[in-house]
């Protein structure tokens, strides 16, 4: 039975006549789960809210259909679309700590959803309905003490993947007939993923509940969906079932996206895509993707491709998908790189750490060498992030010994001097809260520069600034003329790598990188990659490469530490460690970690892991 039909779907820059998505068509059965990915500024989250009869901020649906259960929703009244947004439809955001009231306990967000939707129900119903929910998100032990008391708590007394299953239980606990997923396990470690994409998988089996997963991450969507569209520019350029896309992609988009995708049982050379997605009112004729794709000729840059079906439910917009053959080289393998563990640039020896009154890192010491990629894993609360901050001198509370080159560094990084504060460099998780939304992207990458590497005065000192802005800005692959621009102007991967970038135009020794890839799509990861080893090799750059993707830790890291409940547990050069793990802890993390790879025929019943294969 088909839930949703998407037909000529198109949105527009509301009173310019830009697109910012057309040609829109899709289906989805009750039940089933269809991914829709692609790099950021695509389309795909403006697709998604679709469904919710909404638009983007400065946008507007101004063509096609969209039905829901059987009631279309475009042109729909306020108050209809009130009633159906979280009773027939639902939505589940990327960041779950701001879909939740931080005012409010769980219970009294969970009960509002009755008293507008359902206010007849009987409150012992209510009661039920939300306790076995609570199961269903895996947050349930069945006590009633217990589920009381959780309930009790506000949203910032959970973890990260904590409050993303509270938004799903929110999502699923009216048990509407189309759940929208928006990027729902970014940020999230490979334990917490699994029981996440998990969860999506059981509950949408059993309450015939149609999916849309909104993700870059492959792995993910090979894994989870029965079928893939792949977004590029505001359109659909190719869709089939995870099979068809995974093994016989046609598209050289999509050829291009499985390029980047890191592997953890193998670490290869990532390939990015040369350019930029264009922006809506600046795509190019013919092929929005000709300027980017090798396998052009004359006339895909003045002719629109029509879909052209090359399998029974595989249909591709190329105007060559006919005449490519398979893939011409699969992503090359590399070795490890060889690093002198004697040039060692930071050090941590017997480091404790302590919130209040509880301590959360025991005894942790590491060495970091110049031009070497340290990692640092393990799941959400293990310390990763406290070990980090005090490092830069954000988490006062610990001791122990941290120096650089040899020098003890103060605890407080005000305490620094500007020199120490320039070679010790820091990017955050989260580009949302790190970057100020009153600055332009030029006042926000001037300031380190005027503060720990101020340009000398004189004749030229404007241009020269404006030179290294725009020069810091290209090495993270944007274009210069996004210093004018402000942060809300940007994707969420734009911003991430605006984040880089302040940290880079000083010109650190150290770099620590909290999570920086987690927002990124796989084309603008391994571009990212490439530079911080490229800048490595050439500038000596060491990095600490805080993380819980284990397939990039494959290909980006020299050497890895797995960290739990503020303990290393694990430690050595990459493929030992993850090839041969000898802790039980780190074999579940390697076991948890999706591999990019085919998803079988039919409904996907659990994620692949190498564990599954093995």
């Amino acid at each position: 039975m088909t839930a949703v039909a998407v037909k000529g779907l198109r949105v527009d820059l509301s009173g310019r006549g830009v697109d910012v998505v057309d040609c829109v068509d899709f289906t989805i059965d009750a039940g089933e789960v269809l991914g829709l990915v692609g790099e950021s500024g695509s389309g795909k989250t403006t697709v998604g809210v679709t469904l919710l009869g909404d638009a983007r901020r400065g946008a507007a649906i101004v063509g096609g259909s969209v039905v829901v259960d059987g009631q279309e929703v475009v042109g729909l009244r306020p108050d209809r679309l009130a009633k159906l947004r979280g009773s027939t439809v639902a939505y589940v955001p990327q960041d779950p700590s701001m879909a939740l009231n931080p005012a409010l306990r769980l219970r009294r967000q969970l009960d509002e959803l009755f008293e507008f939707h359902r206010p007849e129900l009987p409150d012992a119903a209510r009661d039920e309905r939300i306790r076995t929910t609570l199961r269903e998100v895996g947050l349930g032990s069945g006590d009633q003490e217990e589920d009381d008391a959780f309930l009790a708590r506000f949203p910032h007394q959970l973890s990260g993947g904590q409050q993303q299953r509270v938004t799903l239980a929110m999502a699923f606990v009216l048990r509407p007939r189309v759940i929208v997923l928006d990027e729902p396990t970014t940020g999230l470690d490979v334990t917490t993923q699994a029981r996440v994409l998990s969860t999506v998988r059981d509950l949408c089996a059993t309450h015939r509940v149609a999916a849309l997963y909104v993700t870059h991450d492959m792995a993910v969507v090979s894994n989870l969906a029965h079928r893939i569209l792949v977004m590029y520019a505001g359109r659909i350029v190719e869709a089939g079932t995870s099979a068809q896309i995974f093994d016989a992609a046609t598209h050289p988009y999509t050829r291009a996206l499985l390029a980047a995708v890191p592997l953890v049982s193998q670490r290869r050379e990532l390939t990015a895509i040369p350019g930029d997605t264009p922006l809506p009112g600046s795509r190019p004729s013919g092929c929005a993707f000709h300027p980017r794709c090798p396998d052009a000729v004359a006339e895909c840059a003045t002719t629109t491709p029509d879909p052209v079906q090359v399998s029974p439910g595989h249909v591709v917009r190329c105007l060559r998908a006919t005449r490519l053959g398979p893939a011409r080289t699969a992503p090359r393998a590399v070795e490890p790189r060889a690093v002198r563990q004697n040039d060692v640039v930071l050090r941590v020896a017997d480091l404790d750490a302590f919130h209040g009154r509880r301590q959360v890192l025991h005894d942790v010491s590491l060495a970091l060498a110049a031009r070497e990629c340290l990692a640092l894993v393990g799941e959400s609360g293990c310390g990763k992030t406290t070990l980090a901050r005090s490092i830069i001198g954000l988490h006062h509370r610990h001791s122990g010994g941290i120096t650089f080159r040899g020098g003890e560094m103060a605890t407080r990084a005000r305490d620094r001097p500007p020199e120490l504060r320039r070679a010790v460099q820091y990017v955050f998780q989260s580009p949302y809260n790190s970057l100020n939304p009153r600055r332009s992207i030029g006042e926000i990458l001037r300031e380190p520069l005027a503060v720990l590497s101020p340009v000398p005065a004189g004749k030229g000192r404007a241009g020269r600034t404006r030179a290294a802005v725009s020069e810091v800005l290209e090495r993270v692959s944007l274009s210069p003329t996004v210093a004018a621009r402000y942060p809300d102007q940007l994707s969420g991967g734009e911003r991430q790598r605006v984040a880089i970038a302040r940290a880079l135009v000083c010109r650190p020794e150290v770099l620590i990188c909290d999570e920086v890839t987690s927002a990124l799509d796989v084309s603008v990861q391994a571009s990212i990659v490439r530079l911080l080893r490229r800048l490595q090799d050439e500038e000596g750059l060491a990095l600490l490469f805080v993380t819980h993707n284990l397939a990039l830790v494959r290909t980006v890291a020299d050497r890895v530490i797995a960290m739990r409940a503020g303990r290393l547990v694990e430690g050595g050069p990459v493929d030992d460690v993850l090839d041969h793990p000898g802790d039980p802890f780190t074999r579940a993390l390697i076991a948890a970690t999706p591999e990019f790879g085919a998803a079988p025929p039919g409904v996907p019943s659990a994620p692949t892991s190498r564990e599954d294969r093995t």
